[in-house]
């Protein structure tokens, strides 16, 4: 008998080099295929927060990371199937340019994870000053790996009907793939952005309207059946389950802060402390208390934004310095690990943060650490052992000044962390660190959290809780 399990197809969005058009073509066809009634589960090709916000939008459907960074090949894999059930369609946003890994090889690149997932991709092509040339740049792309399979063409940037008619003939006569898009040159076609990339979706004023705009623009100038049909031609029809997604329930309630200021979170993260027992109480850091909470997580985000809004929340910030004295554990990354510290700097302005890490921090216009982080433990803490090794991402414009006698959890072997060597401040159960981490790397850090909250839930915080 015929399984009548839902097939899900799937199709990768590249490009030769970064700032291409992948981002706005990737939110057009979620926003238009979401458009047709078909259910969209977008991904994310590296640790990117920022884009997957976008596409989370534009697609309704949370959108996944995947990278081979931070994950095996196993887990990306069992991680894409996953979440592909359920969906019509699966849509990757690569990153960078196709072939752009960790090595000359290409390791960790976006044709590698299209060769793991099988894949087809559709190249975005910016084709300003260029005609015929496009075919040879294609055909290099299609021959340097030939078990990538690019299995069409967006063209980007055209000049006019001419320029088009010239490109994709040029493309179709000498690469055999098909045209299925040709974007004008169009100055509104963009999404705002600033010192770290695009404006994340949960803050940027009329998000929603922009992808719908975005979307409107690009209707008429995308091959909607054309992509499908290369879609259809890779189809996820089986997801091998990954280890350990039995849900606990009712061990801890964790806060999490979740707002315009805190908002760069895995959903893998969020989930594997529901899977682990926690149940998730939302904060929005600008305006709410501290609910009674068994324990404290406090993502990246861009708290700069926002001091004034952030200081004038005053109760909040003291209730949380009172529950850390009093034993709350809180695990912080980045703005968290900011909003734990003194006072932030600012355009030459100073607010009052929580107080909790003895340091003041200091933004700067150019990156302190912008990468891929590899770190040993090498101190006792309650969330990893001494001695493994974890692997995560920073991107921070801030560094910490004054630096009082603190504990450090991690020696930096590749990245920079708080000052190049170190990283992962401890004091009492708080854990801090610039380094963000993906749960499906790091298996054990949810149960760690939620073991160590679900010790403190015999200990009420209403008594250190300010009225």
């Amino acid at each position: 008998m015929k399984s009548t399990k839902r097939m899900c197809s799937s199709v990768l969005i590249s490009a030769p080099q970064g700032r291409s058009g992948k981002t706005i073509v990737s939110l057009a066809l979620c926003a238009l295929l979401r458009k047709r009634g078909l259910s969209v589960q977008p991904f994310k090709k590296g640790p990117d927060y920022i884009d997957p916000s976008w596409l989370s939008g534009a697609a309704g459907r949370s959108c996944r990371n995947l990278d081979l960074f931070f994950m095996p090949e196993e887990t990306a894999l069992a991680s894409f199937q996953q979440a592909c059930q359920g969906a019509d369609v699966a849509l990757i946003e690569g990153a960078m340019g196709l072939y752009d890994g960790l090595d000359s090889a290409g390791w960790g690149s976006t044709a590698h994870l299209a060769r793991l997932l099988n894949v087809p991709v559709i190249l975005v092509v910016n084709a300003t000053r260029m005609t015929g040339s496009i075919a040879a740049m294609v055909m290099g792309y299609q021959h340097f790996q030939q078990d990538v399979k690019i299995a069409g063409v967006i063209l980007n940037n055209v000049s006019g009907s001419r320029h088009e008619r010239k490109l994709t003939t040029a493309v179709e006569q000498y690469c055999h793939i098909p045209v299925v898009g040709s974007i004008p040159r169009d100055t509104d076609l963009c999404v705002r952005e600033r010192h770290l990339g695009l404006i994340p979706f949960p803050e940027a004023e009329k998000a929603g309207s922009t992808v719908e705009r975005i979307g409107r623009k690009l209707e008429a100038h995308l091959d909607i059946d054309g992509i499908l049909n290369i879609a259809r031609s890779f189809e996820v029809t089986a997801a091998i389950p990954l280890t350990g997604l039995k849900n606990k329930t009712g061990l801890a309630k964790i806060g999490v802060m979740l707002d315009r200021v805190f908002n760069f979170y895995y959903p893998e993260n969020l989930e594997a402390l529901s899977r682990a027992g926690a149940d998730l109480v939302f904060i929005d850091s600008l305006q709410d208390p501290l609910p009674e909470v068994d324990g404290l997580y406090i993502g990246g985000g861009f708290p700069e934004l926002f001091l004034k809004e952030l200081e004038s929340n005053n109760s909040l910030r003291s209730d949380i310095a009172d529950a850390i004295e009093d034993g709350l554990p809180v695990y912080a990354e980045c703005a968290g690990l900011m909003y734990l510290c003194r006072g932030i700097r600012w355009q030459g302005q100073r607010h009052e943060m929580v107080g909790i890490i003895p340091a003041e921090v200091d933004m700067s216009l150019r990156p302190q650490g912008h990468g891929y982080v590899e770190a040993e433990v090498i101190q006792e803490n309650p969330y990893f052992p001494i001695g493994l090794t974890l692997r995560g991402h920073e991107f921070h414009h801030s560094k910490l000044s004054k630096l009082g006698d603190v504990k450090f959890a991690y020696h930096i072997r590749r990245g920079h962390g708080i000052d190049g060597e170190v990283d992962g401040i401890i004091y009492k159960n708080v854990f801090a660190a610039y380094t963000h981490l993906h749960a499906l790397s790091i298996p054990g850090w949810a149960e760690a959290f939620v073991s160590l909250a679900s010790q403190e839930r015999k200990r009420p915080l209403t008594s250190v809780l300010r009225n």
